[in-house]
């Protein structure tokens, strides 16, 4: 039984909410290239954690088994192709729809779970998929048909970027799982972020990208981007765990595209196509739907 919090649990939800909206806005107003800004995205969230790391479970890290290490590896890599795709999607499709699809997460994860771990899909499941597949297609093709473009010049190239990014972050959750159940939360998130780290920075340096020569205001947005939703958003999003029903706070991160969207409303000037805010809607119930459902059977099943 935890003691009671100094904070509201409730209250630290909707802080790590508003932290973790904060990404896509600054991501837009980077001006360097994408793989660039999340590479320094992760380094920036890593360094901290090696002293720790190094000090506090050097003994952690030499229990990990070879199988571990291989799955923590896949799971870092799924980390930067997540980060590497959503982050290149915000160039060519609005706040709203790359926020909303990336977070469909849930839908690839209980897909993931049924085909690869033989977990079960019951029948609200596949309703929650297909309807929030519906809202997908509605957002992808409703702004092509009206010929409405708020961003770049290819917001079905953006929506797909978003849409790999959400099943790459599933790979990502379905590959950590059972590891967090042996391995130590510290010397996971480290293994892992220092393998995203390293295919993030492969990839900027294949893309040719310069990795050093940036304004002052580049470094800043590097930093607010693993201090906002990184440090503070994901810190105490896992602090609230302890306190909420994990359903409570899976849910609650259907806020980030809300959030954002609200942000990108005031900064941008970025106003949502009608069919972007009835896919989104559409999307968002069809993920409450499947991510509930799913938090069900599990607690049924354990």
């Amino acid at each position: 039984m935890n003691d009671d919090p100094v904070v509201p649990p409730i209250a630290a939800l909707f802080v790590a909410i508003v932290a973790v909206s904060t990404g896509a806005i600054l991501v837009r107003l980077s001006t360097a290239p994408s793989a660039v800004a999340a590479f320094y995205r992760v380094l920036f969230t890593t360094l901290p954690l090696l002293p720790i790391a190094v000090l506090r479970y050097r003994s952690d890290f030499a229990q990990v088994s070879l199988r571990d290490f291989l799955f923590a590896i896949i799971s870092g890599i799924a980390l930067a192709l997540h980060f590497a795709a959503w982050f290149e999607s915000l160039s060519w499709t609005s706040v709203a729809a790359s926020t909303t699809i990336v977070q469909a997460q849930p839908i690839f994860v209980a897909i993931g779970a049924y085909l690869l771990l033989s977990e079960l899909l019951t029948r609200n499941m596949v309703v929650g998929i297909l309807i929030a597949v519906g809202g997908m297609v509605v957002m992808s093709l409703g702004d092509l048909i009206s010929g409405a473009v708020l961003v770049g010049e290819n917001p079905l190239l953006g929506n797909s970027l978003a849409l790999f990014g959400a099943v790459m972050a599933a790979v990502y959750v379905l590959a950590g799982r059972s590891l967090r159940q042996r391995i130590a939360l510290i010397p996971y998130v480290t293994i892992v972020y220092i393998v995203c780290a390293t295919v993030l920075l492969a990839i900027s340096v294949g893309q040719g990208h310069d990795l050093l020569n940036y304004p002052a205001r580049e470094w800043a947005i590097f930093a607010g981007l693993a201090i906002g939703p990184g440090l503070i958003g994901h810190t105490v999003l896992n602090w609230a765990l302890g306190y909420l029903e994990s359903s409570v706070v899976s849910v609650s991160l259907l806020g980030e595209p809300i959030g954002a969207t609200t942000i990108a409303l005031f900064l941008f000037a970025e106003i949502p196509s009608i069919a972007t805010i009835l896919g989104a809607v559409v999307v968002l119930i069809g993920i409450t739907i499947t991510a509930q459902e799913r938090s069900q059977a599990v607690s049924d099943g354990s």
